[in-house]
């Protein structure tokens, strides 16, 4: 099987994974080209494994044995190809050293490919690079955006995507662009961008304006399944920080405000302020109550020692 066969027979697979459990499709379609040899390595022809998932000590499906770091490893065994992929978002989903990878957008293969190195994915030291050059050496990147890829009108091979440019990722060629807020301006706050909700705006028509999965701006924002965006509301598309922007120390509540508006207005994630503050979901505020922004309510900083006298 050539690449393109490869890419051609499996790329709605990849693109299924990622709406159903966050990885992108580039990610998945370029590990499963390089583990499986393009579909003909052992463990893809003899076992359906185009992953090289090994068996670890909570496999209880079959398996088969496969010379890799050591001789004669065991490696787990699928009845088709689909089960192959399905485990393989399963196996990054259920392991925690692979969880901070799920803060980070689908469109960001780049982050991805150096994440899934740092989390120990692959022994070779160039993994990252490797899967980065698969995915802009066949612009996989396009079904992370659900764009199609049809070889018989892909434009001629390029050397990879030039630098970004205002969120953009443009080829070498400059025919093709992905701009992924290029469908209403941005704001940014805490080094998080935004935008704020219009009339008839929902969570799946702003996610799929920005190329999101519902699942991850309900993530972003700290809202849940049923919850219902309104005008003006604040939203973001990007993952949220563990603390507010540099010279914000506290906020002072005041009347009619929520833990979730103060979140919002600094750009945190809203379990980290109740863990900075002590508190949890349920909890009151009062009318003038010194709400940490940077640093645990345990330890003032020097700012709040400098305002308090202490």
């Amino acid at each position: 099987m050539t690449k393109e066969q490869y890419i051609e027979k499996y790329k709605d697979i990849a693109i299924e994974q990622m709406k159903k459990n966050g990885v992108p499709a580039s990610i998945i379609m370029a590990q499963a080209l390089i583990e499986s040899a393009n579909g003909n390595g052992r463990l893809a022809t003899e076992a359906n494994n185009h992953f090289g998932i090994k068996c670890h000590k909570d496999w209880a499906g079959a398996t088969i044995h496969h010379d890799d770091d050591a001789p004669q490893e065991c490696f787990r065994k699928y009845d088709d190809v689909r089960q192959s992929f399905e485990d393989h978002s399963k196996y990054l989903l259920s392991n925690r050293r692979y969880a901070f990878l799920f803060e980070l957008p689908t469109t960001d293969y780049r982050s991805w490919a150096y994440g899934l190195k740092k989390a120990g994915y692959a022994t070779n030291p160039r993994y990252a690079e490797i899967l980065i050059k698969e995915i802009e050496d066949d612009q996989l990147f396009l079904l992370d955006k659900g764009v199609d890829i049809t070889f018989a009108n892909k434009p001629a091979a390029t050397t990879g995507n030039k630098k970004k440019r205002n969120g953009s990722k443009v080829s070498s060629d400059d025919n093709f662009v992905v701009d992924i807020y290029n469908r209403r301006n941005a704001s940014e706050c805490n080094g998080v961008k935004f935008v704020v909700a219009k009339d008839g705006d929902s969570v799946d028509k702003l996610a799929d304006q920005y190329g999101l999965m519902r699942w991850q701006l309900n993530k972003y924002n700290d809202l849940t399944a049923d919850s219902v965006i309104r005008s003006g509301q604040r939203i973001y598309i990007q993952p949220k920080r563990n603390k507010a922007s540099k010279g914000n120390e506290f906020y002072t509540v005041k009347d009619g405000d929520t833990m979730y508006q103060i979140a919002q207005s600094y750009g945190m994630k809203l379990k980290a302020l109740y863990k900075k503050n002590e508190m949890k979901p349920g909890d009151t505020l009062a009318v003038g109550q010194k709400i940490y922004l940077r640093s645990f309510k345990s330890g003032k900083n020097w700012l709040e020692r400098l305002f308090s006298g202490s």
